[in-house]
């Protein structure tokens, strides 16, 4: 299935989801080429449409007219190229429900390539991250996330803050980095450092806690908040550090209702930092071509 669904404009929905059956080798009879495209359209939730034009569907009903036409002919594996691409963003979301239900209910593997990582972590059982035609990790969305593999992969799969420093020290499984104000922090670590090597300290936006009163590793001033519904995103300027991304729940009475202007404590939430190497091969900082595909 491709993004932009390449259906043909001259025929109709039927006729769209029965082409590749025509062209089967041996030939199908009539009957069967009609009884398993109506199967398809039912299976997509689209039973009545047969005979209507491409051009007479809403965009959702376009790409799901392009997903029966690719299931007809039953694959062991399907894939997906950005099919969500050209949705707006509802759309997007209801059609990844959509496809959800259907990889389940038909059973077989769906490959999606996807540039948006909110997609790949909300659709996928598991995640395969590619670096410039090269896989550097694989594996359930809540991994990815929580534990990337490298320094590329933590910057881009979802927000995070990156914080230079040098390890200081060692506690066991954890690091001490010292960073550029002089603060040391203790992270995990994902490959063996040594002391004094350079590193890039990965810090969640929403595994960071804001307070008014003095407390944790940072202290700030809120430049920016941007109203999300139930959550609040806040860009914080610490001085020696740059502009932190911190996200707090937006509910009346947590305290954590910040203005622009206003100075806050930064602390740790939840999780603890991860540190990784920096070195010239992480790809942190590329341009390269990066994309995500879905195995579900």
């Amino acid at each position: 299935v491709f993004q932009q669904y390449a259906l043909f404009p001259h025929l109709d929905v039927e006729d769209n989801v029965a082409y590749g059956l025509r062209q089967a080798r041996p030939r199908l009879s009539s009957r069967e080429i009609a009884s398993r495209a109506g199967e398809a359209l039912e299976m997509v939730r689209l039973a009545g449409y047969g005979r209507r034009k491409i051009h007479e569907l809403s965009g959702g009903q376009q790409q799901r007219v392009a997903l029966a036409r690719a299931l007809v002919n039953k694959p062991a594996v399907l894939l997906l190229d950005e099919p969500l691409a050209a949705l707006d963003k509802k759309l997007r979301t209801d059609m990844q429900i959509e496809l959800q239900n259907l990889q389940r209910e038909i059973g077989i593997t769906f490959v999606l390539v996807t540039h948006d990582q909110e997609e790949a972590l909300s659709m996928s059982d598991f995640v395969c991250v590619m670096n410039g035609g090269r896989i550097v990790q694989l594996g359930q969305p809540s991994e990815i996330y929580d534990e990337p593999a490298d320094l590329f992969v933590a910057d881009f799969v979802g927000k995070t803050n990156l914080l230079s420093g040098t390890v200081a020290g060692h506690s066991g499984e954890l690091v001490e980095v010292a960073l550029a104000d002089g603060t040391v922090i203790a992270a995990r670590k994902r490959t063996a450092l040594q002391q004094g090597e350079a590193v890039s300290v990965s810090l969640r936006p929403e595994s960071l806690s804001l307070g008014a009163q003095t407390g944790g590793p940072f202290k700030g001033v809120v430049r920016n908040r941007i109203f999300l519904g139930s959550t609040a995103e806040y860009a914080i300027e610490v001085q020696g550090i740059g502009t932190l991304l911190a996200r707090a729940d937006h509910l009346i009475g947590h305290g954590n209702l910040f203005k622009p202007g206003e100075p806050v404590a930064i602390g740790f939430a939840s999780g603890t930092p991860l540190a990784f190497a920096e070195t010239k091969n992480n790809g942190a900082n590329q341009r390269v071509d990066k994309h995500v595909e879905i195995i579900s």
